[in-house]
């Protein structure tokens, strides 16, 4: 089996923009990730690509920090990279995934969301990182499910 990203990519370490940026995800993220989704739950399974999906899901505090104890993992391996949304004052707004597709059409999935209190921003970071996937990233057939324009 290939491996996710060539050898010689290096994975970028972040996204500015000027209404947020990306991170690498991590356990030091915990608190403000888990009340950015927890608060947002509805919101996100009504997000484009979340269609059906199994999270989120109620989970504790110690069951996020062990999630993104294995995304930061993902990340060093070079298996999967997931980003914290960032607004200005650090406070966690949302994600974005970068794992391989399950389907064989696709080389990459991605998927975004950000709080429902957030929700004008999610066509915004769906064109930054669409962008970003095209210009930074060795993909080339990648599943991100598009948004409405604002």
């Amino acid at each position: 089996m290939a491996p996710f990203v060539p050898d010689g990519f290096s994975p970028p370490l972040g996204l500015d923009a000027a209404a947020f940026r990306l991170r690498p995800l991590g356990p030091d993220h915990n608190d403000s990730d888990h009340a950015a989704w927890t608060s947002s739950i509805d919101h996100i399974l009504a997000t484009p690509g979340y269609e059906g999906a199994s999270w989120p899901h109620p989970m504790t505090r110690d069951e996020n920090r062990r999630d993104l104890e294995a995304h930061a993992a993902d990340f060093a391996a070079r298996i999967g990279f997931t980003y914290t949304v960032l607004a200005d004052d650090a406070t966690v707004i949302g994600c974005v995934y970068i794992y391989p597709s399950e389907r064989p059409e696709f080389d990459v999935r991605v998927r975004s969301w950000v709080r429902a209190e957030d929700a004008p921003l999610d066509p915004v970071l769906y064109a930054a990182v669409s962008a970003w996937l095209r210009d930074v990233w060795p993909f080339e057939r990648v599943d991100y499910a598009p948004r409405p324009v604002a």
